[in-house]
């Protein structure tokens, strides 16, 4: 995939980097940023020329749409730095894609790739210096769109600021992921808002974690919105089921997230002759497979998390199938072999120790 700038984007650069402050050795995930962030306005029926300027905080009237009726989306990237130290993004235009199908969900305009991708470019480029190379480290990216009418009624809003900025992170997981599955909240439904990255989704999930994480568990495997017995999706990343040698990950049906990552490893399963089952799973067939002993693997994956293993899976009182059977306990992680592959190869895909046979690395 080849880098394309079509424009110069104005900048304002800092007075003084903050990068000589942080300890990429110790640093906690999305509470640290770089530099600078990209910002462009969407009013009249038209979006203006983007600009890139010190990452600050930003104003806005206490009547914006965004905070009163939900009209707020947003996308997730990671930067890296290649083996000669050059920065690289690792499928971009799908996070564009993705972003313009939240848009056109949530009744917004749709972002241009120039502004996106032209703009997206100017700022890692500008902010090179904030990718670590350390293992498992990487520049995390963060587009979003929020509506700014200051308007308290219910409509679309007809003015929008577009914003990227990013923050400089180590590994989501550093452990076997422990997940909860519960039939006590609901993710989706189908003809809602699920495939969408919208912010709502994320905001209506918390409880159903934080539940989660109050009895030992790390996330939520959520099931399905209208039956409450099929798998979907985790918090924060796609689930995959190796089930006797076969790889089972969710359908998408309108309401699991196209997850970028999920795909990637989906293709890279094709190429290991490995066959990938994208169907509906029910939560019973995951426990029964445990029991029998052929649930292999279990493993998570997204942006943020990567590739992460899950260590056990509980349930809840509102989960009836599931009544009276013990946790499920995978095999250590030293014993698998397909989610470690899948690591390996798409982290030296990204900092080319491995060839880019599907392009989906693009130079900075």
């Amino acid at each position: 995939m080849e880098a394309i700038m079509n424009k110069k984007i104005a900048t304002e650069r800092v007075s003084k980097s903050r990068l000589s402050t942080v300890d990429f050795d110790h640093i906690p995930f999305g509470k640290i940023f770089a530099d600078h962030m990209l910002v462009a306005d969407y009013a009249n029926g038209a979006w203006g020329e983007p600009k890139i300027v010190p990452y600050d905080k930003i104003s806005f009237a206490p009547s914006i749409s965004a905070l009163h009726y939900g009209q707020s989306i947003f996308e997730g990237l990671k930067a890296y730095k290649n083996q000669l130290g050059e920065p690289v993004l690792f499928r971009p235009r799908e996070n564009w894609v993705r972003m313009n199908h939240s848009a056109e969900r949530m009744c917004m305009p749709a972002v241009p790739e120039e502004i996106f991708m032209d703009g997206l470019l100017a700022l890692i480029k500008l902010d090179a210096g904030w990718i670590s190379q350390n293992e498992g480290s990487s520049l995390y990216v963060r587009p979003f769109m929020f509506a700014t009418d200051e308007f308290v009624g219910i409509r679309p809003s007809e003015s929008y600021r577009f914003i990227i900025f990013s923050c400089p992170v180590a590994a989501y997981y550093s452990h076997a992921v422990g997940l909860l599955v519960t039939a006590k909240y609901v993710r989706a439904i189908d003809g809602g808002t699920g495939e969408a990255k919208a912010a709502g989704n994320y905001g209506g999930s918390l409880m159903g974690a934080r539940d989660a994480k109050d009895r030992g568990y790390d996330n939520v495997l959520w099931l399905d919105g209208r039956e409450r017995k099929y798998a979907e999706e985790c918090g924060t990343m796609n689930i995959f089921f190796v089930i006797d040698g076969v790889v089972v990950t969710p359908r998408l049906d309108g309401t699991i997230l196209h997850g970028t990552t999920r795909q990637a490893l989906i293709e890279l399963l094709h190429d290991m002759n490995i066959e990938v089952q994208e169907r509906r799973i029910s939560i019973e067939e995951v426990f029964d497979a445990a029991e029998s002993g052929k649930l292999q693997e279990v493993f998570g994956a997204g942006t943020a998390a990567t590739v992460a293993p899950v260590g056990r899976i509980g349930h809840d009182e509102s989960v009836p199938e599931l009544k009276g059977r013990p946790e499920i306990q995978l095999p250590p992680v030293e014993q698998w072999t397909i989610a470690p592959a899948l690591l390996k190869n798409l982290t030296d895909i990204r900092v080319g120790r491995e060839a880019d046979i599907h392009g989906w690395v693009l130079p900075v």
